[in-house]
């Protein structure tokens, strides 16, 4: 099955979004990281799902994508430049490494206790794409119903103080969904 279609947000702003290594948390069959690939970028992209990174895999050698599995996010240090390294993590209990990445995406997943991690993990300049739901969804049909996976009201625009808050928006259309968009400050070394 192949993956579905990228959020409409990543699609949007895409040409805006650096185009230096990638980080997709929680990638499941890849839609965001296929989509980053195909324009040259390298993408990590971890999920807890062998199968669902074996869908990625599959659908990358379709596109002629190169690919690496990886067993942990720490193998950065062995050099592997474009195409996709993929990583089955548990991201509960994973620590990401620090300034790494250009770009972090993390779309329809929500452990607030990577959120610190997610801005050490940006280089200086580096921009973090974040949607996710919030309480406001257990007003639609579909999607999660457990409120620990929820954002508050405004949580989202506050989860991430050491980064500089570019776009954020809370939508209730259909779904109840936060969108944000922030960068971190700062000049690379």
């Amino acid at each position: 099955m192949p993956p579905s279609e990228p959020a409409s947000i990543v699609r949007e702003l895409l040409p805006l979004l650096p185009a230096g290594p990638a980080l997709d948390i929680a990638c499941g069959t890849g839609r965001h990281s296929l989509l980053l690939a195909a324009r040259g970028q390298h993408v990590t992209a971890v999920d807890f799902s062998v199968v669902a990174l074996d869908v990625l895999e599959s659908c990358a050698h379709g596109m002629r994508a190169r690919v690496r599995r990886s067993k942990s996010l720490h193998e950065i240090a062995r050099p592997f430049h474009g195409g996709l390294e993929l990583t089955q993590a548990d991201v509960e209990r994973t620590k990401l490494p620090e300034r790494c990445y250009d770009l972090i995406l993390c779309i329809q997943y929500v452990q607030r206790s990577l959120f610190s991690q997610m801005a050490r993990a940006l280089r200086p300049e580096g921009v973090l794409l974040f949607e996710t739901y919030t309480r406001a969804q257990l007003e639609f049909a579909g999607g999660p119903r457990n409120p620990a996976y929820l954002l508050e009201t405004g949580e989202l625009r506050e989860a991430f103080p050491e980064l500089c808050v570019m776009f954020c928006r809370e939508l209730r259309a259909g779904q109840g969904i936060a969108s944000l968009v922030a960068k971190k400050q700062g000049k690379q070394n």
